[in-house]
């Protein structure tokens, strides 16, 4: 018995992904036929953080700042094959990315485009300021309690990317949902299972846990010269899994594409980021991987079978951000002969002079920058002659003038010594903290409505 297929395409594992890729994947699935859908991942704990820090600045902003690169290829071509878009692009400010989509369809000749909007992720309104409290650990209380609140965002699932697809949606707007609702709520909207079908809801979950990380799952994170080969990597493919109605996984690439869909490639992000594989806890599903099986069906296809789930979680998870000042970045290269006995004589000048105010940490890249503690304390050194180091230094604080000389001490080594330093960059930014809680999932209220063009 041939089983109902539905495709999801993944063009984006994180913001800043590589443009273009969109395309090859909505034309692959216009050539295999079908229901299907295209998602964007674009958003991240850091991400979101950012976009807070840039609507602060400017309200009409927040969202992905690629957006516009992203759709306007393909959007169109999705409209006219009946490929709806779901993207968690509007990062901050998920209303200002529907108006930016609109606006890109009225260039196009698109008509009456459907965009939905997911709202419900924040929390930051003084309305929610007891929840958030509740949810934090005794510590984070008082963190909290002593620093100026800057966002509060609370994990979503799938539910409403599913609501907005089945009434008609052709793009959904989210700001902070789990990764994998991207892919979870248009396999729900298209199957129409029961929420409370634990099965199917994990194997669906796990399916949005392959495709979040874009190329990752075909072949890109898992390259590794003359250990793991990856043909044509610089034209590498991005995913694709087609899902049916019992809840089986494929996961594919787009037709000669680059890249490589393979069991070790899935198996590597299978696991990325499950602390337990009995227990991935997702706001919709707790997915169990224990008895799963992966297993190649064909070249670049492999099958997983086997995924099982359990009961939902009876809270949320939120990511509260809160000020946390300045953070100062300043590098500087020394090359040559004994360059990292300079470098080195170079981080000690600067931890002389500053740090008996300031928690630095220094970095000498090119000999320990990879495993050292913030404190600057890492491996010792091996004795070898090493020709080109760069030596970074950076420190946070609240006071922006503290902060500020680590960049004008590292520039001053340019002539205050040792010998050879050259190329100094410094970096001065506002910095988010981020605390963790979890909420009662009955405390946030989460819905959909369709974009509206306000009338002036």
């Amino acid at each position: 018995m041939v089983l109902d297929l539905y495709r999801v395409a993944c063009a984006a594992g994180f913001s800043g992904d590589r443009l273009g890729v969109a395309k090859p994947l909505v034309d692959e699935l216009k050539r295999l036929g079908g229901p299907s859908c295209l998602i964007f991942e674009s958003l991240a704990e850091r991400t979101l953080a950012l976009a807070q820090l840039e609507r602060r600045q400017n309200e009409t902003l927040g969202y992905e700042p690629l957006l516009a690169e992203m759709l306007s290829p393909i959007l169109a071509d999705c409209v006219r094959a009946g490929i709806p878009i779901v993207g968690n692009f509007g990062a901050a400010n998920p209303q200002a990315a529907a108006q930016l989509i609109q606006q890109l369809a009225r260039e196009q000749g698109i008509e009456n485009i459907k965009i939905a909007i997911v709202h419900g992720d924040d929390m930051a309104g003084p309305e929610y300021e007891k929840i958030l409290k509740s949810s934090l650990s005794e510590e984070d209380q008082n963190i909290l309690k002593g620093s100026a609140l800057v966002s509060a965002n609370i994990y979503l699932g799938a539910k409403e990317i599913a609501d907005a697809l089945s009434a008609g949606a052709q793009v959904v707007v989210t700001g902070r949902v789990a990764d994998p609702a991207l892919t979870v709520g248009p396999l729900m909207a298209y199957f129409q299972k029961s929420w409370e079908d634990w099965d199917f809801l994990a194997a669906a979950t796990m399916a949005g846990h392959l495709l979040e990380c874009g190329a990752q799952v075909t072949g890109g994170y898992f390259a590794d010269p003359g250990y793991k080969e990856v043909p044509n990597i610089s034209d590498i493919g991005f995913p694709i899994v087609e899902f049916d109605e019992s809840g089986n996984i494929t996961v594919t690439k787009p037709i000669h594409s680059g890249g490589l869909v393979n069991r070790m490639t899935v198996t590597e992000q299978l696991l990325y980021e499950l602390h337990d594989p009995a227990q991935y806890l997702t706001p919709d599903v707790v997915a169990d991987i224990t008895e799963a099986e992966v297993k190649e069906c064909g070249e670049n296809r492999v099958q997983v079978v086997g995924v099982r789930g359990h009961p939902r979680p009876h809270t949320l998870k939120a990511n509260i951000c809160i000020d946390g000042g300045w953070l100062a970045e300043a590098e500087i290269s020394y090359a040559g002969p004994r360059a990292d006995q300079r470098a080195q004589l170079a981080a000690q000048i600067i931890r002389d002079r500053l740090g008996s105010i300031l928690n630095l940490r220094i970095d000498l890249i090119g000999l320990s920058s990879l495993f050292p503690s913030d404190s600057g304390n890492g491996p010792k050194i091996i004795n070898q002659e090493y020709r080109d180091v760069r030596l970074r230094v950076a420190a946070a604080h609240r006071d922006r003038a503290m902060a500020m000389q680590v960049c004008r001490e590292v520039t001053a080594l340019y002539t205050c010594g040792p010998a050879g330093g050259g190329g100094v960059r410094t970096s001065l930014k506002p910095r988010l903290n981020t605390l963790v809680g979890f909420v009662p999932r009955e405390k946030v209220v989460a819905s959909f409505n369709f974009y509206q063009e306000a009338v002036s």
